[in-house]
């Protein structure tokens, strides 16, 4: 529900920009916030929210998903990545359409609001129905068309049609809460002409580039026969990189590679579970981080994840670098709510509107609770209270662009029933058709 003002008052606020952790009142004018103090007059407020016990923090951001391929989950688990995408997830994609697609994004949007996402960037098919979704939800959302041409000219071209008119019909839609930029899938996918013609509109057009790379050991391995250089290696000779490339998963990176990275001050979305579950390894997040590499977060998609809860994602990014480096030190839990927060709005180009708590900022915000069994006793520090024992059901209220979208843990722009029975028919049509 839309309200010209509204009061969040009794907060304990966790701002990424300092991590302060105090208890004050927010107030909310239409789409932004205005005032953040210990104490606010209630007087001709059209909406009070008490927020008693809450933590109050930046909506998050998500920095890497394909959302209608919630439709996909549990489909093909417990497989290798080549017979996962190849076996499975390719022959149902080519039964997909538009109708699909937006009620996957729909079934995507109420996982996202329910467990407090804000922000999403998206890299699919049929985006224009997409953005319907993301509209009708009230989420914010940077949108790319998977561009793939396999080095076919014709594909090559009608990928660039495609990705255009999604910027053309859907840029700055939705009161500007959507914003589109390229999505050339992978170097493996993409030829060199796509990505050559990618980068000169991306600078034409003022567009980001949403990429994968170097997700599998497979990738690196084919790109060195082909180009005799690894991924980062041959996007940099071709001219390809630059600070408006948001790159998802880099997994498999060399010292050099790394360099490149931060050179052109490319950003990183990094995506663990996915990363662990089809064995694609284990990024080296806290390298990137120490070589000052904006480093953000994604689910990518519920196929192969299977859940869009970005704080369980947190968690497994924080351990999963423990692990990975024995150091306990490493990627702490403030480290990684900024990941979500200001380091996700960073990499999407949106830190002048989203990723912190500031006045003048968007009203994109959540109210997290800690009236419950796994977030007591409360935690001296917010960030480690939310990063290491809340989960997405923690969340109580989501507010996008001044607008509630979930109160009390009800949702209030989408009907959750109605959306999962399309879904469930929708993924039944699918197997069938296959």
């Amino acid at each position: 529900m839309m309200y010209n003002t509204i009061l969040i008052k009794n907060a304990l606020i966790l701002n990424p920009n300092n991590f302060e952790n105090k208890k004050q009142s927010l107030l909310i004018k239409n789409d932004l916030i205005a005032e953040i103090s210990d104490e606010i007059d209630e007087s001709n407020i059209d909406k009070v929210i008490d927020a008693e016990g809450k933590i109050l923090l930046p909506g998050f951001i998500n920095t890497h998903t394909h959302l209608s391929m919630t439709l996909f989950r549990g489909l093909a688990d417990d497989l290798s990545f080549d017979s996962w995408l190849n076996d499975h997830i390719w022959p149902i994609e080519a039964n997909l359409n538009g109708d699909y697609c937006y009620i996957g994004a729909l079934l995507a949007a109420v996982e996202l609001i329910k467990s407090g996402t804000t922000t999403i960037s998206d890299m699919y098919f049929y985006m224009e129905d997409v953005a319907r979704a993301m509209d009708v939800s009230g989420l914010r959302a940077v949108l790319s068309y998977g561009m793939i041409d396999f080095g076919d000219a014709d594909k090559r071209e009608s990928e660039i049609k495609e990705n255009l008119a999604l910027y053309n019909a859907c840029n700055a839609m939705a009161d500007g809460r959507i914003k589109v930029f390229f999505g050339p899938h992978s170097p493996y996918t993409a030829s060199e002409e796509l990505l050559i013609k990618v980068r000169q509109l991306a600078d034409e057009y003022n567009m980001g580039i949403h990429i994968h790379v170097s997700e599998t050991q497979k990738e690196i391995k084919d790109i060195l026969e082909e180009k005799g250089l690894r991924p980062f290696e041959y996007l940099e000779k071709i001219g390809f990189l630059g600070p408006d490339v948001i790159a998802a998963h880099c997994v498999w990176l060399s010292d050099e590679e790394i360099e490149i990275i931060k050179k052109h001050n490319v950003k990183v979305s990094h995506n663990p579970c996915s990363n662990m579950k089809l064995a694609s390894g284990i990024a080296p997040i806290s390298k990137l981080i120490e070589n000052d590499i904006c480093v953000a977060i994604g689910t990518d998609g519920a196929s192969s994840n299977n859940n869009l809860d970005l704080i369980e994602e947190l968690k497994t990014a924080s351990l999963l670098q423990k692990v990975s480096t024995s150091d306990p030190k490493v990627l702490n839990s403030d480290e990684a709510i900024e990941m979500a927060t200001i380091k996700g709005a960073e990499a999407l180009g949106l830190s002048d509107e989203v990723g912190s708590i500031e006045v003048g900022k968007k009203a994109d915000i959540i109210l997290i609770d800690t009236a419950s069994a796994n977030m007591t006793p409360d935690s001296s520090a917010l960030s480690s209270n939310i990063v290491y024992s809340a989960n997405g059901s923690n969340v109580d209220t989501t507010i996008c662009n001044g607008k509630i979208l979930m109160e009390n843990k009800k949702l209030t722009t989408l009907d959750e029933d109605e959306i999962y029975a399309k879904a469930r028919q929708a993924i039944k049509e699918l197997k069938e058709a296959i």
